[in-house]
Parts: structure tokens; C-alpha cells; sequence
């Protein structure tokens, strides 16, 4: 005998987009409250799931469209990327390594900071 299938947990997933069109950066354009003030419209916490309204961001996938995806993969966009869109106006190479770099040595540092919270000393090389 084949065993009964399982009922799904979910009948659809509701994802919001904040990645697309968005550029967040450590130092110059950190991700700040206000960034997910549309997301908490979108939600309604406190309101029945049925009161959710589907916008330019957030919208709901049904099971059925998750499981035909490739391998199940969730990283779902639909949003189109402007910034891919408009190549001339990119910044000059310079500025972006210049923000790789920033990014890179912040990351650094909160490393450096949770290292030293836990005890553990200056890994050679990098302080």
C-alpha cells in the first residue's frame, strides 16, 4: 500500500523583496528601521493573513509554485534590477573597490570585536 501524502504546513509562502533595487552598505547606507517600514505595512501584524494585500514587493507563492521550482529553491525573484538595467551609470571601478574595501575592514572590525569578546586573541596578520 502507498502511504497517504502528507498535508502541506502552508499553503502558500508570502515573500517580501528588500534586496532589488536596494543598496545597503555598512558605512554610507546602512540598513535602518525606517528601510522596513513598508514591510510591516505589507505584513499587518496583527491583522487575519486573509487582511494581507499583495503589492510590488511582497507577494504570496502557493505550494504548488514552490515545489515546481528547480531543486525547490526559494531565492525567488520578480522584481527587475534597475541598477543592471543602466550600466553607464555605474560607479567608476575606484569607488566600487574603494567600498569593498570599506565594507570588507568593518566586517573586519566587528570580527575582531566578537574575537576579543570571546576571549580569543588577534588573529596575526590582520589587526
Amino acid at each position: 500500500m502507498k502511504p497517504a501524502a502528507e498535508q502541506p504546513w502552508t499553503e502558500q509562502l508570502w515573500i517580501y523583496d528588500l534586496r532589488t533595487n536596494q543598496h545597503f552598505t555598512l558605512k554610507q547606507n546602512p540598513l535602518r528601521r525606517h528601510h522596513l517600514d513598508d514591510f510591516v505595512a505589507s505584513y499587518a501584524p496583527g491583522k487575519p493573513r486573509s487582511e494581507r494585500v499583495e503589492t510590488n514587493q511582497f507577494k504570496p507563492f502557493t505550494y504548488e509554485e514552490l515545489l515546481s521550482r528547480d531543486k525547490v529553491n526559494l531565492d525567488i525573484t520578480w522584481l527587475r534590477d534597475e541598477s543592471l538595467e543602466d550600466m553607464d551609470n555605474l560607479p567608476a571601478p575606484e569607488v566600487i573597490a574603494r567600498e569593498i574595501v570599506e565594507d570588507l575592514t568593518a566586517a573586519l572590525a566587528e570580527f575582531e570585536a566578537v574575537a576579543a569578546a570571546l576571549g580569543a586573541e588577534s588573529v596575526p596578520g590582520l589587526s
